[in-house]
């Protein structure tokens, strides 16, 4: 999943900011990186193209009951907090990245599908590693396992929205001393 994120993000991130997933829109909207009268129209986005896509899986493997939904493999409070955990940590890298100036921006892609790699590797045995309420959606009401969805949009918009709330707190953004070394210093302490 982290190489097809990682190609998305470059195929179409100048066209929609590369925004797939509802969790971290909403975050970026919680930090103020993204206009909240736009949230609504990208979910529709989001959320259609988890059905549509499914529909496409649907047509091209007739009878097939494996639409890859995510279960989770442990309590619902677990798989709760690993979606949470896990949607902090790729929510942190992507607003670094995708906000932050002094980040190098052409490796966001990278840096990102690296994240959902590493995310997919840590906690896919215990809850799929959704990390998206959408990419959960679509497959779990194709898959009649709608009931348990709810951990999937819980914990990655809690987890995103903690993410970008404790970037936000720990970047430090101020100018560069004056050439002369009098004015502010760089760095929060």
């Amino acid at each position: 999943f982290g190489l097809v994120v990682a190609i998305m993000i470059y195929a179409v991130g100048h066209i929609s900011g590369a925004h797939f997933n509802p969790a971290v829109t909403l975050a970026f909207t919680f930090a103020r990186h993204f206009p909240l009268k736009q949230l609504p129209i990208y979910w529709v986005a989001q959320y259609s193209g988890a059905l549509v896509a499914c529909g496409v899986m649907a047509a091209l493997m007739p009878g097939s009951e494996n639409f890859a939904a995510t279960v989770p493999a442990t309590s619902w409070m677990m798989a709760l907090g690993w979606e949470f955990v896990l949607t902090f940590l790729l929510m942190f890298v992507i607003i670094a990245v995708a906000t932050d100036t002094r980040a190098v921006g052409v490796m966001a892609g990278v840096a990102i599908g690296g994240a959902v790699m590493v995310g997919a590797w840590l906690g896919g045995a215990a809850t799929g590693a959704s990390m998206n309420p959408a990419r959960s959606f679509g497959p779990n009401l194709f898959q009649g396992e709608i009931l348990v969805w709810w951990i999937y949009l819980l914990g990655p918009s809690l987890g995103a929205m903690a993410a970008a709330w404790c970037y936000e707190k720990i970047r430090c953004e101020m100018p560069e001393p004056e050439a002369n070394g009098e004015g502010p210093k760089h760095g929060c302490c």
